[in-house]
């Protein structure tokens, strides 16, 4: 099998860290997990833009006043507004700020699995809770607004009225509503009690309801009532509350709109208040097969507030390239204040940005060309789609901005940075674009865009002394796999005379996700990122590969035949990576691991199964071993009856590391969490006892109480100083 290796390349990609590496100082993993994590960014209508930030397990929520967002000590420079100082376990999420600027409110605290229990990672005697608080930009305590505790990973959405008074949220399957006077409290205890003048139900609806909406004019609430095999979109009237009164509005009755047996969701008001727009998709039915994969045909409606009465706008086709883009629709759904309504559609292979008038009619492509748009968001007069994509530079994120009508895109940003985040602002009648952002060697930060494109950087106080300038640029490379498929990669290599023979191949969880030649935009993966520049640091040689069913290289390559519980077909991809591997100078083809997390525990544990001639060790974070047990009714609820039900499940079986368990060899090193809500802790439970009994060498690193993502920066260090000396000892045979 053939790569694009030549020994030129690897030539001019030493000679270019040479310069780098000449004057470069070893630096610990504590060094280079050290910098805060931003996430959150969020902006008000008078330019106040705020973020919240995880500095090694301590999260804090910062505020800066434009327009001289980046001026050091000037009026406007960036903040810390609260004041947390413990690696805690306390995660914070959907941050939004008052559209005067003057209140933050924010969600403090973990999901709570499906027993109702927030995550306890410091193992604390007492139960926790997931709570939702109002801070007030000028500084003090923050104000308990109430209880969220909402189930699934990402599902914290607090949203503010118009006037900036009322916060609501969805829990324990029903709207809550706040006012954001909240009570004050003292001190960041996490276990404060409910009490009286705070959130109460606003709704006892059946069904699962969530995603609330304020209208423009604040009278009305759209939410969504999911139950079960149909969902519908519903408003409800607010009535306002008697003078003096704190209680909060009170409601009329629930209008559902343009109910049928599909399932609606994203609701979306008209810039007037009058209409609603919102995705429509099909049902199915009870007896589908589950193992072919079905188009998600889907369609576009608009309803009357007034009435409930609704038409479709739009509609998709039936083949599979129109099916719903799932992992980008919500995000790119809106509606503009020139009455056009913005989507994206892959129908053209590509997830691209679409409108339509909004009474109906003809779509306009915004963003065409032979790449995929990510996040998406309108400009602060609305009429312009603000968004990322790797057009271009296929590696990155860039930003880009197109009228909302249609015109020819302009990029905002370029180069060997990437960026996400948007969100445009207008300070004293100024108006910049402020992101997020990264490179190779620094962190993730906030940036603000100078009208030529360049980035100025936001906080840089934030920014830890001893943050290591020894990094590397890992270097693009690209290989075959063994059905001809082209992967991607970025290969990090250790610095010249460091290397210790051994390489490594690392893969990403999701598996709707990207790793790039930068630190990365979510948590997990700038904590990984960071990994493997430590990693070479030590004189390993690591490849993080691409594979097939990831984002960004289209939707063949993302919903590529055959991949998943279907047969693992991403599989080969992992074994092309390591082929190329071998290949490259000074590493020793005997002393290759992987490692990854999630789905790239997955994809280390088949590596370890089907060939451990191959793979040496390897290091597996919590990975599914066995698909089988999600295949069925637990996976797919909607289709009980389905013929093909035995056949799926010993399919999944077949595509999962549990098949191949005789073959296993090589020893691993498991690290888990035993509250984990996105993988159950009984899969490492079942492997390693199917290890165990047939003398297969394993270590494991157990960590009560914690998530997936690990919630305490304690547990990461110790998590990656694990994985090293695991592979010092099993591939470099270091002994401590």
């Amino acid at each position: 099998m053939k790569t694009s290796f030549t020994f030129l390349s690897f030539a001019a990609a030493f000679l270019l860290q040479m310069a780098g590496f000449l004057f470069a100082q070893s630096f610990t993993l504590q060094q280079v997990l050290s910098a805060p994590f931003p996430d959150g960014l969020v902006a008000a209508d008078t330019g106040r833009i705020a973020w919240f930030v995880d500095a090694r397990g301590v999260r804090n929520i910062w505020v800066a006043d434009g327009p001289d967002y980046t001026l050091a000590g000037g009026p406007g420079a960036a903040r810390q507004l609260t004041h947390y100082t413990e690696d805690d376990g306390l995660p914070i999420a959907s941050l939004r700020i008052t559209p005067d600027g003057t209140t933050l409110v924010y969600v403090r605290g973990s999901e709570a699995s499906g027993e109702g229990v927030i995550a306890n990672p410091r193992n604390l005697a007492h139960a926790l809770k997931q709570q939702v608080f109002a801070v007030t930009a000028a500084g003090g305590e923050p104000r308990l607004l109430g209880e969220m505790g909402c189930p699934e990973e990402g599902c914290e959405d607090v949203q503010l009225s118009p006037d900036g008074k009322w916060a609501v949220w969805a829990a324990k399957k029903q709207l809550w509503i706040a006012s954001l006077r909240g009570v004050a409290v003292k001190g960041t205890a996490p276990a404060l009690k409910q009490s009286a003048g705070l959130a109460k139900a606003l709704t006892e609806v059946r069904g699962a309801n969530s995603q609330p909406k304020w209208s423009p004019d604040g009278r009305y609430l759209a939410f969504v009532s999911d139950r079960g095999d149909h969902s519908w979109v519903a408003v409800l009237e607010l009535h306002r509350p008697r003078a003096k009164s704190s209680s909060g509005p009170g409601s009329g009755p629930v209008r559902y709109l343009a109910a049928t047996t599909g399932r609606d969701g994203s609701p979306r008001w008209s810039p007037d208040g009058r209409y609603i727009a919102f995705i429509r998709l099909a049902g199915s039915t009870r007896d589908d097969a589950m193992i072919p994969v079905m188009p998600q045909p889907w369609a576009i409606w608009r309803a009357d507030v007034t009435t409930g009465e609704g038409r479709e706008l739009w509609h998709s086709g039936d083949a599979d390239r129109d099916s719903l883009p799932g992992w980008t629709a919500d995000g790119s759904f809106y509606w503009s204040a020139d009455d056009r309504i913005v989507f994206a559609s892959e129908q053209d292979g590509q997830n691209h940005v679409y409108s339509i008038a909004a009474g109906g009619g003809p779509q306009t492509l915004l963003t065409p060309g032979a790449f995929d748009v990510e996040q998406v968001t309108l400009s602060h007069d609305r009429k312009t789609v603000i968004y990322t994509s790797n057009q271009d530079d296929i590696e990155r994120r860039h930003i880009w901005r197109v009228a909302a009508a249609g015109g020819v895109p302009q990029a905002v940003t370029k180069g060997l940075s990437a960026e996400w985040s948007p969100t445009e602002v207008v300070s004293n009648h100024t108006s910049q674009i402020i992101c997020l952002g990264s490179t190779g060697t620094t962190p993730a930060m906030p940036y603000a865009i100078t009208p030529s494109g360049d980035r100025k950087l936001i906080a840089a106080s934030s920014l830890p002394r001893n943050f290591p300038d020894g990094l590397v640029t890992p270097q693009i490379v690209t290989f075959p796999s063994e059905d001809g498929l082209t992967i991607h990669g970025q290969l990090f290599l250790p610095p010249p005379g460091k290397g210790n023979g051994a390489g490594l191949i690392f893969t990403h969880g999701g598996p709707i996700r990207q790793m790039m030649p930068a630190f990365h935009y979510m948590d997990y993966y700038h904590n990984a990122y960071a990994m493997n520049q430590y990693l070479a640091s030590r004189g390993y040689t690591v490849l993080s590969v691409n594979y097939r069913l990831g984002i960004m290289y289209g939707r063949a390559f993302r919903e590529a035949r055959n991949g998943g519980w279907r047969g693992s077909s991403e599989y080969q991809d992992v074994v092309a990576g390591a082929r190329y591997l071998q290949q490259v100078p000074g590493v020793d083809a005997r002393k290759l691991g992987l490692w990854g997390g999630s789905y790239g525990g997955l994809l280390t544990a088949l590596g370890l199964a089907r060939n451990s001639n191959i793979f040496a060790a390897g290091v597996d974070f919590h990975g599914v071993h066995d698909w089988s047990a999600y295949v069925g009714a637990a996976l797919r609820p909607d289709r009980p009856a389905a013929p093909d039900a035995k056949n799926a499940r010993e399919l999944a079986r077949q595509s999962s590391p549990v098949a191949d368990a005789d073959h296993w060899q090589s020893p691993v090193l498991f690290v888990h969490g035993d509250d984990d809500r996105n993988v159950e802790f009984s899969q490492t439970v079942d492997l390693a006892e199917r290890l165990r009994r047939r003398h297969v060498a394993f270590e494991e690193l157990i960590f009560p109480d914690e998530i997936h993502g690990f919630l305490l920066y304690q547990n990461w260090i110790k998590a990656y100083l694990a994985t090293e000396d695991f592979f010092d000892r099993k591939l470099l045979s270091k002994r401590p």
